[in-house]
């Protein structure tokens, strides 16, 4: 069994990643850090939990833990290792933007590998540090892999992505009070949301000499979790060519499946897959792609990373059903 440390525990992608790991048979959770819940049980704060552990949060941290998961918000992981050392053979994890982009990969000397299996998985079995992607930014880019592996973006891009109000994190706000939520639906960061350096520099690392507009609208939904992205580009081959291009360049993904049939939220809530599905209208290529915000988005795909650092099975805990009816 290897020692888990999780900070931030209070947030909903820490109660997943809790969740996650008390059922996960090679790990033991060895402490929760929160300094505002200190000493009282997880499941005060993350209720769907009760009954299932008595874990307690705590103020103190073990440094010697063998991975650590750091749940907290934007900007604040980088400032978090500053102020404390951990072991050098402790393994990290971090599930905020820190250090997803190549300029600012490195810190004291530790180098955080872009955490998408998909695109790097042989070399997160490798590292020692993670950089686990955003929600929005692993469906876009699951969607787009096949086609910049292949050097057939050649034209701009047009997403337009829903997320549940979960993506916005537990703190109250004018736009993710129920009321304004409720029955209602509107865009935000048009054209400029922070994970579009993350998909630009992906697109980029397998197509070079890609230089068109990726233009991503991100949307607010009336529901509490999950991303339906869908996208669409110019495309010269036929779709058949395009199933098969996407079918082989996923086939060892553990999570990440081409579906023939229309795809809807409900077949990946509270599951860590990826649902992708294709239409050819005249010279465009259509791509949906439906993820759990909180699991493959963030939590799940922490898991799914540590499983791959560790020589696990990759679905190791992951092993979830959907919540489809």
């Amino acid at each position: 069994m290897i020692k888990a440390g999780i900070i931030g525990g209070a947030g909903y992608t820490a109660g997943e990643l809790i969740r996650l790991l008390i059922h996960h048979s090679k790990v033991d959770i060895n402490f929760v850090f929160s300094t505002s819940n200190a000493g009282n049980n997880v499941s005060k704060i993350h209720q769907d939990l009760i009954g299932s552990t008595e874990l307690e949060f705590s103020s103190k941290i073990n440094p010697d833990v063998d991975v650590l998961f750091l749940c907290l918000g934007h900007g604040n992981s980088k400032s978090f290792l500053e102020e404390n050392s951990f072991s050098h053979a402790t393994k990290i994890i971090d599930l905020s933007n820190d250090f997803r982009l190549t300029k600012d990969e490195v810190l004291n000397g530790k180098t955080f590998i872009y955490g998408l299996p998909e695109l790097n998985k042989e070399a997160i079995k490798q590292s020692i540090y993670i950089a686990n992607p955003g929600c929005f930014a692993t469906a876009i880019q699951l969607a787009l892999l096949p086609l910049a592996e292949a050097k057939l973006l050649k034209d701009d891009v047009h997403v337009n992505a829903v997320t549940g109000a979960t993506g916005a994190g537990t703190s109250l706000s004018t736009t993710t009070h129920f009321t304004w939520r409720d029955n209602n639906f509107s865009h935000y960061k048009a054209f400029t949301h922070q994970h579009l350096g993350e998909i630009n520099q992906t697109v980029n690392q397998l197509q070079s000499d890609f230089n068109s507009d990726i233009n991503f609208m991100p949307n607010r939904g009336n529901f509490s979790r999950g991303i339906f992205a869908t996208l669409y580009t110019k495309y010269d081959g036929t779709l058949e060519d395009a199933k098969a291009l996407y079918s082989k360049f996923y086939r060892d993904a553990a999570f990440t499946f081409i579906s023939d049939e229309d795809i809807h939220l409900k077949q990946v809530v509270n599951t860590n897959k990826c649902f992708l599905h294709l239409h050819k209208h005249e010279d465009k290529l259509l791509v949906t792609s439906i993820i759990d915000n909180l699991l493959k988005g963030a939590s799940g795909q922490a898991v799914q990373n540590m499983n791959l650092m560790y020589g696990f099975k990759e679905t190791e805990g992951l092993q979830l059903k959907a919540n489809y009816f």
